[in-house]
């Protein structure tokens, strides 16, 4: 099916039939709703390894009883800049949401906030959470791991070590926001697992086998004995992301005193949120003045041979969020086929795709 005959939905009604979902399974309210939200609005951004593609798999942890149903995080330390939680594996984007608000919240008073979370649920696209911050005019930095699982090797290394371990900063600027969400490994795991499910491979040698020789096979990573998705920058310059990845992981798990060392079993992540509010430092104007700036130079950078022009990160996100909320948002048959399983299985419809 190609994208111009594939159904388009309403984005607003795609939420609508999430969080039924999610409420159907026994979600508080108010989880079900941010989660659907923020699970389209991946999608929307063009995200779709980490929007409803993760539908399903939330509601099978949902099941299983290792995702609450409801709950509070417990405050572990609230020092008022410098707060933990523990998650006690509630919804992830919920509680990443409400630390990201959090975090905004009190760095509008005192410069500067910083939440972790530790035995959080997924946390999804950690893009989605950006917007909360630079709609404020505040700068915002997210990152996590899961130390209940490794799939990336450490440069030089052939077994895993590491998650893919995302990621993400938000910069306003006097139009669009500079958005950054990156990952220190080369690809993330639900992108291999779909390019293995699907027969594909990589356009180049992102993973190795067990023995530690590169391969463009995802399949390598499902093998007896498994293989490892390879750290950004590959097999020249993959210190860069093994060193991204020592200090997410440090960061995400030694601020939050639980980690690899416990060795949980549930799917979930350790989180960490912080926020700068430009105000308390040279202020919003000075701040945007910069980011504005630097943001103009990479857009009027020349382009090389083949590429039509040079775009700042969450330029390409903006544009496909406008494109979807104007014309509908497409859905890959595979998640859509998901999507009506788990429709049908509670009782419910899809909605009804726009007209042509």
């Amino acid at each position: 099916m190609s994208p111009t005959s594939a159904p388009r939905f309403r984005p607003a009604d795609l939420v609508a039939l999430a969080e039924a979902l999610f409420r159907s399974a026994g979600l508080d309210a108010e989880k079900a709703a941010v989660t659907a939200e923020l699970l389209v609005e991946a999608d929307l951004v063009g995200h779709d390894t980490h929007g409803l593609a993760l539908l399903a798999p939330y509601l099978e942890e949902i099941r299983k009883g290792r995702l609450a149903r409801t709950g509070e995080p417990r405050v572990l330390a609230d020092a008022p800049a410098a707060l933990l939680w523990d998650g006690q594996y509630l919804p992830g984007l919920w509680l990443a949401a409400r630390a990201t608000d959090l975090a905004c919240e009190r760095a509008a008073r005192l410069g500067t906030a910083t939440v972790v979370i530790r035995r959080s649920g997924h946390i999804g696209c950690l893009a989605v959470f950006l917007w909360r911050a630079t709609a404020r005019g505040q700068v915002v930095l997210l990152a996590s791991s899961d130390p209940s699982v490794a799939t990336v090797a450490p440069h030089g290394g052939r077994r895993a070590v590491f998650t893919p371990d995302p990621i993400a900063v938000g910069l306003p600027t006097p139009a669009e926001p500079i958005l950054v969400d990156i990952s220190a490994s080369i690809t993330t795991n639900a992108m291999s697992a779909r390019l293995a499910r699907e027969g594909r491979k990589g356009p180049a040698a992102w993973w190795i086998d067990a023995q530690g020789r590169p391969s463009d096979d995802p399949r390598v990573v499902e093998a007896d004995p498994a293989g490892a998705l390879l750290p950004v920058g590959g097999l020249d310059h993959g210190h860069k992301g093994t060193g991204l990845a020592l200090v997410i992981e440090g960061l995400t798990q030694g601020l939050g005193g639980f980690g690899r060392v416990e060795a949980p079993s549930t799917w979930g992540a350790a989180v960490l949120v912080q926020a700068w509010d430009p105000a308390l430092f040279a202020g919003l104007e000075a701040f945007t003045r910069q980011t504005g700036e630097l943001a103009a130079r990479v857009r009027a950078c020349p382009p090389r041979p083949g590429v039509e022009a040079v775009r700042v990160p969450g330029d390409q996100a903006a544009a496909r969020r406008r494109a979807a909320l104007e014309q509908g948002l497409v859905l890959a048959p595979a998640i859509l086929a998901a999507l009506e399983r788990e429709a049908r299985a509670a009782g419910l419809a899809l909605p009804a795709p726009l007209p042509d």
